[in-house]
């Protein structure tokens, strides 16, 4: 069985360091015949693997110099102020 190299972004946002046009999915048992050749693909081409095992991901190879998010302000920009949370709003409750 051969990797699959797919065309599309994947669901989950990484850096823009990494060239994510080029998503090589492979399973687990692939992944295990071919993994030095993969991890030198991956260094050497700036994709990514994803791992699949019965057709779900399970895992994620990047090269290593890809920053990861922390987690102090990974979301920010993210949430969007729709109206003022803190004040009461009387006009749900009608007259009691």
């Amino acid at each position: 069985m051969t990797p699959k190299i797919k065309g599309s972004r994947p669901k989950t946002s990484l850096p823009a360091s990494l060239d994510t046009s080029k998503t090589i999915e492979v399973g687990a048992g692939v992944f295990k015949d071919t993994c030095l050749a993969l991890m030198d693909k991956v260094r050497d081409e700036r994709v990514q693997v994803l791992i699949t095992k019965h057709g779900a991901a399970v895992a994620r190879l990047v090269p290593a110099d890809v920053e990861v998010p922390t987690a102090f302000g990974f979301m920010r920009g993210t949430v969007v102020k729709q109206r003022d949370i803190v004040s009461p709003d009387f006009e749900v409750w009608g007259d009691l």
